[in-house]
């Protein structure tokens, strides 16, 4: 029975709808750091690029990409989340230990992140490139007309592999968001409870450790995030490997090319992390009240 009830509290898409309600509040921000992390000529700012969009491309722009966004979270954020719950609440029920220690929770949230990455590959290639197709020449435009459709025509046009483009950096990126956002919030949550008494139950105690696991998951993320961005966004064969991108921007750019976009990485993150947890949370209460 108890089984039951852990699958019936905690249903393995609460994750993927949370990411989404999330990404309807952040998604210009999104847009955004993409055009900073392919832009060619780096040192705008975030406020710079936002308004460049709205001024030049039309206010309704800084949506380009909308559906290719949630379908991202409907395949990568359910994957993860899902994963990573169903890891932990059978740990639970195996070992009666309530709190898992961080050597526990970080191996689950790397397989959870991982799985995340591959399963929600396709959707991010289309997802940054209709974000960056109003900043390309006209001529190199792709023009996707939805998500759905950019998936069609990758597909007919670059063959199913170019689907997977980027591959490995996004794996590293499922993994390190993953480990570092959920297993953060989860330790965070713990210790501003135990530690500092705050109420479990209340949104100002997953505000705070939303907050922080943004703040930590931005950091570590960014330089995986960047490359990924860079391959994905790539024509053809032009990309190289991972490595290669990464030699030749080190090289070309500095190391600081790798946090390239990182305050309007956090100003997004930090929301979306925000917002996934404390909907994340209500849908487990609203569930548990049914």
């Amino acid at each position: 029975m108890s089984t039951s009830s852990q699958k019936i509290k905690y249903p393995f898409w609460y994750g993927g709808a949370a990411s989404m309600i999330a990404c309807l509040v952040t998604h210009p921000l999104d847009l955004a750091k993409v055009r900073l992390q392919t832009a060619a000529t780096p040192g705008q700012s975030l406020v710079s690029m936002v308004y460049q969009i709205i001024t030049k491309e039309g206010f309704f722009k800084i949506y380009s990409g909308l559906t290719a966004s949630l379908l991202r979270q409907a395949t990568y954020s359910t994957t993860r989340f899902g994963v990573y719950e169903f890891l932990k609440e059978s740990y639970v029920e195996k070992t009666q230990n309530s709190k898992p220690s961080t050597a526990v929770l970080l191996p689950m949230s790397m397989v959870s992140g991982a799985m995340g990455g591959l399963v929600g590959n396709p959707s991010d290639v289309v997802n940054i490139r209709m974000q960056n197709d109003s900043s390309l020449p006209a001529e190199q435009r792709r023009n996707y007309r939805n998500a759905f459709d950019g998936i069609i025509r990758i597909t007919k046009e670059e063959g199913v592999g170019s689907l997977f483009r980027g591959l490995t950096p996004n794996l590293v990126r499922g993994v390190l968001m993953t480990a570092s956002q959920v297993v953060t919030y989860d330790i965070a949550k713990n210790l501003l409870v135990d530690n500092l008494h705050l109420d479990p139950s209340k949104k100002s105690t997953h505000f705070s450790a939303s907050l922080l696991a943004g703040l930590v998951a931005t950091t570590v993320c960014s330089p995986a995030d960047v490359v990924k961005t860079r391959i994905m966004n790539a024509k053809g064969a032009a990309s190289g490997s991972a490595v290669t991108i990464l030699v030749n921007a080190v090289k070309n750019e500095g190391v600081g090319f790798m946090f390239r976009g990182w305050l309007p990485s956090f100003i997004r993150l930090g929301p979306h992390t925000i917002v996934t947890f404390l909907a994340l949370e209500q849908l487990r209460k609203f569930k548990i009240g049914m």
